[in-house]
């Protein structure tokens, strides 16, 4: 909002650009939060201290060696990735300047992840949200100040997040050492290399990467072709695409919470907690996801008025506004299904379903390509919904197969350790 009431365009696509290449880059790493998640709800059922915090120290040390990769690749990264997003060269320019900052928060960011997965993993919903009121509610301030009050713009955002992202770190540090004073035990530096649960760690990781980066590739894609059709269509796309976000955070709350639910249940044997956490998580999850089309068909131009006061680019969102007030109702399905197959730990099946649904989008937008934007958007929503049936499929034919909880295990007194 702050960098789209900015007088040109560009300095809007050019963040646009470069916070895409970081959601490449950062998210691209999300399995360590996603898979820390499952492994740590699982052991939390099973009454594992051990495994708890071997289960952090495994992931905080990948997360340090790929932040470190990252650091030191950063050069070729950007050198490949700006000129692949299609952009203009004024807005190519911006990119690179808030590249050129943001890349030393990555290991802030990734081991913020495993902070993140680890305490959602425990239960703890508290931690999560300390860390990212902390991280968001600080880099809102600091833009205001650096792009409004200093005029530093494209820099100032990007300084704005990179400092934001580190007092999340230490905050995260702290509320960790809380939540393991709180679970008396000890570290094993030898379990850190224990080859069962490094084997079972990375395997879970592998799968959810490839998953995430097809994900992410969908999203990149989608910029790279509005990019294409103009920095005016690049930006409303922008803006329209926070609504996205807004409903992201929103269904995401309640994935969180099952895969909490669901990793415990299914490290206690209980079936019928399972059952019980994927009800009541889809439950939720619909009425949240009525009440944004809701709220979005009565605001959406007034959300998008707040979000940029750029003419040319209100009135080419506004044309394409009722594709994400129909989104929610399309999307909630897979932010669900992805709750669940998180805290079980089925990557495997998570990767199978993402790169269908990909190979349905693209298709779906060769076919629809002379519709322009219109067709860019069309595909887009093509994507949700091959996310969901081919999910959908996944579950059915898992629980089918009693693979998420074994049918003897029901009342299974887990182990003390």
């Amino acid at each position: 909002a702050v960098v789209g009431h900015l007088p040109d365009p560009a300095f809007l696509g050019g963040t646009t650009i470069g916070a895409t290449i970081f959601t490449f880059l950062y998210w691209g790493f999300g399995f360590l939060r996603m898979g820390t998640v499952g492994l740590a709800a699982q052991s939390v059922g099973e009454r594992d201290v051990a495994a708890v915090r071997r289960v952090l120290g495994q992931a905080l040390v990948l997360a340090l060696v790929l932040s470190g990769l990252i650091v030191l690749l950063q050069w070729p990264v950007e050198r490949l990735a700006l000129p692949l997003s299609g952009a203009s060269a004024r807005v190519q320019a911006q990119a690179e300047l808030y590249f050129s900052i943001r890349v030393w928060s990555a290991p802030a960011v990734l081991a913020s992840y495993v902070f993140l997965g680890w305490f959602i993993g425990l239960g703890n919903a508290r931690g999560p949200l300390y860390m990212l009121l902390v991280v968001n509610g600080l880099n809102v301030a600091l833009d205001l100040l650096f792009v409004v009050g200093l005029g530093w713009q494209v820099a100032g955002v990007a300084l704005a997040t990179l400092i934001a992202e580190y007092a999340g770190l230490g905050l995260g540090l702290l509320l960790v050492a809380r939540e393991l004073r709180r679970r008396p035990g000890r570290w094993d530096l030898r379990g850190l290399v224990e080859r069962a649960s490094l084997r079972r760690l990375l395997a879970v990781n592998r799968h959810l990467f490839v998953r995430t980066l097809a994900l992410l590739f969908a999203f990149a894609f989608f910029h790279v072709q509005g990019a294409r059709q103009g920095d005016t269509v690049l930006a409303a796309n922008a803006v329209l695409l926070n609504f996205q976000t807004l409903m992201a955070l929103a269904l995401d709350g309640i994935a969180h919470a099952a895969e909490s639910l669901v990793g415990q249940a299914i490290g206690r044997g209980r079936r019928v907690l399972f059952l019980r956490a994927v009800r009541v998580a889809a439950l939720w999850s619909v009425l949240l996801a009525v009440g944004f089309c809701l709220v979005y068909a009565a605001t959406g131009e007034l959300m998008v008025a707040a979000l940029s006061d750029l003419p040319q680019v209100r009135e080419q969102a506004r044309r394409y506004l009722p594709y994400v007030v129909l989104m929610p109702l399309i999307a909630v399905w897979s932010f669900l299904l992805d709750g669940v197959f998180i805290g079980a730990t089925q990557a495997r099946a998570m990767r199978d379903a993402m790169l269908l649904s990909v190979a349905a989008y693209l298709l779906l937008w060769l076919l629809l390509r002379p519709l322009g934007n219109h067709g860019l958007w069309l595909a887009f929503s093509g994507l949700m919904v091959a996310r969901a049936v081919t999910m959908g499929i996944a579950f059915h034919r898992l629980d089918r197969r009693d693979a998420f909880v074994p049918a003897g295990a029901a009342g299974r007194t887990p182990p003390r350790s």
